[in-house]
């Protein structure tokens, strides 16, 4: 998991490579300050890094294989995990604008295609919210003039303080006929629009991952996208392959967390003595043998994932399946392993690691917040595989399985 397989992915990493100096040497301190490197970002984008998914013809790297991006984001996390979770946002938006642009509908090919020219020349950055605030329904209402209306409140939004565009995961009430689920795009200057400076994770602290809300924020017809033909709580499994490419890729950053810990704790041992003891050596076997495992299964994953993309032809809900259910059996391992390649570490190093501002603690607590990413959280995640397993009919959209859930309280 750290050669890409194209000369497009290769490229990137030596883009990427400039940076890591500096991103590893400002990392503690805007892990403490919870703040994101609004110059490194900027960097990027001048560097055509904030591009790296958009496709050649339209000015970017063209950086299209899921495993060469993962790669790229586990050497990012090597430096900094807070650093590459919000480049993948990034990443991920152009990914799936790309198969918008060349499959989508036609008002979809239009937008992704603008968006795209913008993401290349480092114009545009563009975010994805999905989960709602807690006892919050995020709307989209017709606005009485042939336009709609955005209101609601989205958590946990990555990459929010430098974002210029804001895809957002709503309903769309209307009087006649179902709750639809819908994707309009919020303009940061949009009235009605706000990014909080709500920054207080236990993890990922330097990813500017915020709340935003919406009140009443105008949306254009034209932009406005539809994620699927069926209603709120319908079950279509097509929807879990989009769901596979938009995630995936942050398996390489949960490796490159593990790498990192596990470099620092090898590189400890190797200094205090030539001959560790038996239990740092037999600690530092298991440590490694954890993170084979972890690579291997995400690398598994992601080389399904390419090649299940590219297969258009096939039956859209087994494709989503085939991509999803190896993504979630490599996502139930690497957050597992992750997390006991760094608690390992930490055992290896001593009370020393322990310390607030020591590294290790910084990468335990990084690397827990991939129990929490979707699709999907440990909990739905299991009810997923074990779903497949047992055959058990489920509707296993996780965006349609929360609007259902918030429909109680609604």
């Amino acid at each position: 998991m750290d050669v890409p397989f194209t000369a497009s992915g290769r490229a990137l990493l030596d883009r990427l490579a400039a940076y890591e100096p500096r991103i590893r040497a400002e990392a503690e301190r805007n892990d403490r300050a919870g703040v994101l490197s609004a110059e490194v970002f900027k960097g990027f984008a001048e560097d055509g890094i904030m591009g790296a998914t958009v496709p050649a013809e339209l000015g970017g790297l063209g950086v299209s294989r899921l495993h060469d991006v993962a790669v790229a984001l586990k050497r990012l996390a090597e430096s900094d995990p807070s650093a590459a979770l919000a480049l993948h946002v990034q990443f991920s938006r152009g990914l799936t604008l790309t198969y918008e642009w060349r499959y989508g509908a036609p008002h979809a090919r239009i937008l992704a295609e603008r968006l795209l020219r913008s993401m290349a020349t480092g114009v545009a950055v563009v975010c994805g919210a999905v989960k709602d605030a807690p006892g919050v329904v995020t709307e989209l209402a017709p606005d009485g003039a042939g336009g709609w209306l955005l209101s609601g409140r989205k958590t946990l939004v990555s990459l929010a303080p430098l974002g210029t565009h804001f895809f957002v995961h709503a309903q769309r009430r209307v009087d006649v006929g179902p709750t639809r689920f819908v994707v309009p795009l919020v303009r940061r200057d949009t009235p009605g629009f706000a990014v909080l400076d709500d920054s207080g994770g236990l993890g990922m602290r330097a990813s500017g991952t915020v709340d935003i809300v919406f009140d009443r924020c105008p949306v254009p017809a034209d932009e406005i996208l539809v994620r699927a033909p069926e209603p709120a709580g319908g079950r279509n499994d097509a929807v879990l392959a989009g769901h596979t490419v938009s995630s995936i890729t942050m398996l390489g950053i949960y490796a490159g967390a593990a790498q990192a810990a596990r470099d620092l704790a090898v590189g400890t041992a190797a200094r205090r003595s030539a001959d560790p003891p038996a239990a740092v050596r037999t600690l530092i076997a298991d440590i490694d043998a954890r993170l084979y495992s972890l690579k291997a299964s995400a690398v598994a994953a992601l080389v399904n994932a390419d090649v299940h993309n590219d297969d258009l032809g096939a039956d859209p809900a087994e494709r989503g399946r085939a991509m999803m259910t190896p993504f979630q059996c490599a996502k139930q391992m690497v957050n597992r392993l992750a997390a006991e390649v760094v608690d390992g570490c930490l055992t290896v190093v001593g009370g020393a690691a322990y310390a607030g501002g020591h590294p290790l603690g910084r990468l335990y607590r990084d690397v827990r917040a991939g129990w929490f990413m979707q699709p999907y959280t440990y909990v739905d995640g299991v009810e997923y595989l074990s779903g497949q397993a047992l055959g058990i009919d489920r509707d296993n959209d996780y965006v349609s399985l929360r609007a259902a859930r918030d429909q109680v309280h609604y």
